[in-house]
């Protein structure tokens, strides 16, 4: 089974090349050697900085109820914090400056997100124990490299690799805020009756009272894996998982007030009074998600080969929350507070007393394949083609809710007074009411071409052709009657890589890539969308690295520079004038490396941080939410069946706003005030395995996790209320989770 066995060894089922062969290469990690003990390494073939993280990592040092965010934060430039407690709520990740949008994220090669825009749940599709390992890739890559948001990077995931032998596993943790997880995994090995076919399952049962006020999650997750030879040079793989989430926060969830923290303390988020905005039965979200595919590999023979997909998932949002959990009064007055179902429109009838609310679904189904092709030429080099197509079916809607009276609100505008045809809702009540859907074709081409035996130059082209259409009953912004838009967005983007071996433990690395970003679904929200630019916002990425490998010491550095250009936003104008144009944007630039040192005896130590610089073209001013570096600094032990870990990781300075300079008046006091100063974490991991022995039937595994342990309480992210005024009673504040503990048991049979 000569291809079964290669891909055991090498393929970990990414698209792009950069990744596929990585550090996951068992002739890489051999035991004891730097590669085996590093939490973040890149490989000697990489053409783009990257951070390649193992299982065992994840194992060790990553809280057993977490999701990728968690994982990947180890990397340098990589940053984000949950703030209901790690793994208890959705994080979204800063890579470079870039926000979860402007970046991929990847299960085996199969790019996933959202249908409004390419952002992620970190929660929603897949917890750490069906994770295998993960890299993080700073750039677009090659032509291959498939998504939405080539812009500023991928966050790759990749299922665990099926186990020889067969076992089963019991899993099991407990900790702070009354945290459990419960779960079972179980590995067939090879099974001789079934063509040598491997069987994986996974299943596990979490729920937390979580760090904030009245904000419990409940979760389950079930996973399949199978692999199955054909032949002697075939591999079919078929990969299945299914979550359930259930938790409750307002839907706007950006922290507390000044004035909630005062009376009520700062993880303040949710209360069990009914007549407050804040009552946790007005707050409540369920989350059903699947994600499932089929691939094929296949050794063609004279150096021909294939690797196609077909694959689907969905994502179920329903939600109920409150219109404004800042309020946590019971009684709307327009002169104290606004309320923020209504205007003061004399047309509009106000409803003193009542708790506004919203009724959310965001709901969709995608459905995609990827096709490679690939013939190897001797001596001369690699050449890849191929495509991805997919389309997504969205149904979403926002209707606004009475919670006092348990119906829906209605203003009772001259306009909006009617009621919805086909529905009993009033126009009035219904914030937006929307079908849409997308449909993407990028053709590839690429050529990895190896003039020496140390030398490999890859020019690739893609094409992304994007087609976007919205058919809405109601406009989401002006509530009156929609209709049917329908918008393409093109571009053509180069890629030329070069990869250098200097020696056996020393290569050299440089990308010259364009990457993009699909426009927000928001930008359809006006009369005219024809009027808006078709041309996609765009990276330019120059970025060179060095990587050193050897049995005691690992390590890289790069320097990048990306250019984004066609930042999309709205002209400002109103009514059929209104429309989203592209404009200058940002440049990216700095410096990141990784190393990880063998000392001996079980010791090892490892190092990564960067310096990011992302400043907006016009003003020359740190853009917002990009912090200004990262650290991470790591002590590990592993012998004799004791493994330790010991994380310290710093998050650089935020500003929360961007600075904005209207005429010649600009926010200087307001850019600085709201900078939120750099803040850290320190967390240990502690395992030890009791080995099957007479007494023992069965190898145990007893481990603690700390996290925070210095119970660091700073600020990281604030949402200001104005524009303007600093300090604004309305400002809210989400802060570092404080110190928690895992104590968890594993046990293999």
């Amino acid at each position: 089974m000569a291809l079964f066995a290669q891909t055991k060894t090498i393929d970990l089922g990414t698209v792009g090349a950069s990744t596929a062969a990585g550090a996951f290469r068992p002739g890489e990690a051999s035991k004891g050697t730097a590669s085996a003990v590093a939490p973040v390494q890149a490989s000697l073939e990489a053409t783009q900085p990257q951070s390649l993280i193992t299982r065992d990592f994840i194992s060790l040092s990553v809280s057993p109820i977490a999701e990728y965010t968690r994982i990947v934060n180890i990397a340098p430039s990589v940053s984000g914090d949950a703030s209901n407690g790690p793994g208890l709520s959705e994080t979204k990740s800063v890579l470079r400056g870039f926000s979860d949008d402007q970046y991929n994220i990847t299960f085996d090669g199969i790019p996933w997100g959202d249908t409004n825009n390419p952002a992620h749940h970190s929660t929603s599709f897949f917890p750490a124990s069906v994770v295998g390992g993960a890299s993080v890739e700073r750039g677009p890559g090659n032509a291959s490299n498939l998504g939405y948001a080539t812009f500023g990077g991928s966050i790759n995931m990749f299922s665990k690799q099926p186990a020889a032998e067969a076992h089963t596993n019991l899993f099991s943790s407990f900790g702070t805020w009354n945290t459990r997880l419960l779960g079972a995994g179980y590995e067939s090995g090879r099974l001789a009756s079934m063509g040598d076919a491997t069987v994986q399952l996974n299943y596990q049962d979490l729920r937390s009272d979580g760090y904030l006020t009245n904000s419990p999650v409940k979760s389950r997750n079930a996973a399949v894996k199978i692999e199955r030879p054909v032949g002697d040079n075939t591999l079919v793989t078929m990969f299945t998982t299914y979550n359930h989430i259930n938790y409750a926060q307002p839907d706007s969830n950006k922290g507390a007030t000044r004035d909630q923290i005062a009376a009520f303390g700062q993880n303040f988020q949710l209360n069990n009074d009914p007549k407050s905005m804040n009552f946790i039965g007005y707050n409540q979200t369920t989350k059903e998600t699947d994600f499932s595919y089929l691939r094929v590999r296949s050794d063609l023979g004279n150096g021909w080969k294939t690797d196609d997909y077909v694959y689907s998932y969905a994502y179920d949002n329903q939600t109920m929350s409150s219109t404004d959990p800042k309020w946590t009064g019971t009684t709307m007055t327009l002169a104290a507070y606004p309320d923020p179902r209504f205007t003061s429109d004399a047309n509009r009838v106000k409803v003193v007393g009542d708790i506004p609310g919203i009724d959310k679904q965001n709901q969709y189904r995608v459905n995609g394949t990827i096709v490679n092709l690939s013939k190897g030429f001797d001596d001369i080099g690699i050449a890849r083609t191929g495509l991805w197509y997919e389309h997504s079916n969205t149904d979403r809607h926002q209707y606004n809710l009475d919670f006092t009276n348990q119906t829906f609100s209605r203003s009772e505008s001259k306009v909006n007074a009617a009621v919805l045809v086909g529905t009993t809702r009033p126009i009035d009540s219904v914030k937006f009411d929307q079908q849409s859907n997308i449909r993407s074709l990028q053709p590839f081409l690429e050529f990895a071409w190896t003039p020496t035996t140390t030398t490999t130059i890859t020019p690739g082209i893609k094409q992304v052709n994007i087609t976007r259409a919205v058919d809405a009953q109601v406009e989401q912004t002006s509530r009156e009657l929609g209709h049917h838009k329908s918008l393409d967005y093109s571009a053509t983007l180069p890629y030329l890589t070069l990869n250098q071996r200097l020696n056996e433990g020393l290569a050299v690395y440089a990308q010259y890539a364009k990457g993009f970003q699909i426009p927000d679904l928001n930008t359809f929200y006006i009369a005219k969308p024809e009027q808006n630019s078709t041309a996609p916002q765009q990276s330019i990425n120059y970025q060179v690295g060095i990587v050193g490998k050897s049995d005691r010491l690992i390590w890289d550095m790069d320097l990048y520079l990306i250019e984004f250009k066609n930042k999309y936003v709205s002209n400002g104008l109103t009514g059929d004038a209104a429309a989203f144009v592209n404009i200058g944007g940002a440049t990216y630039e700095g410096f990141e490396g990784q190393m990880a040192y063998v000392i001996g005896n079980g010791f090892s130590a490892s190092f990564n941080g960067s310096i990011n610089g992302a400043t907006a073209n016009d003003t020359g001013k740190q853009i917002s939410g990009a912090p200004d570096k990262t650290v991470a600094i790591g002590g590990l032990y592993a012998q004799n069946g004791l493994s330790a870990s010991l994380t310290y990781k710093l998050t650089g300075a935020v500003h929360q706003k961007d600075f904005v300079c209207v005429a010649s008046t600009c926010n200087t006091a307001y850019y600085e005030y709201y900078e939120t100063p750099a803040y850290h974490s320190v967390d240990l991991g502690v395992s030890y395995t009791f080995a099957a022995n007479a007494t023992i039937k069965a190898p145990i595994q007893l481990k603690f996790n700390a996290f925070n342990l210095t119970n660091n309480d700073s600020v990281t992210a604030i949402s200001t209320g104005s524009s303007s005024v600093i300090d604004d009673k309305r400002d809210t504040f989400i802060f570092h989770t404080p110190r928690s503990v895992m104590l968890s048991v594993s046990v293999d049979f």
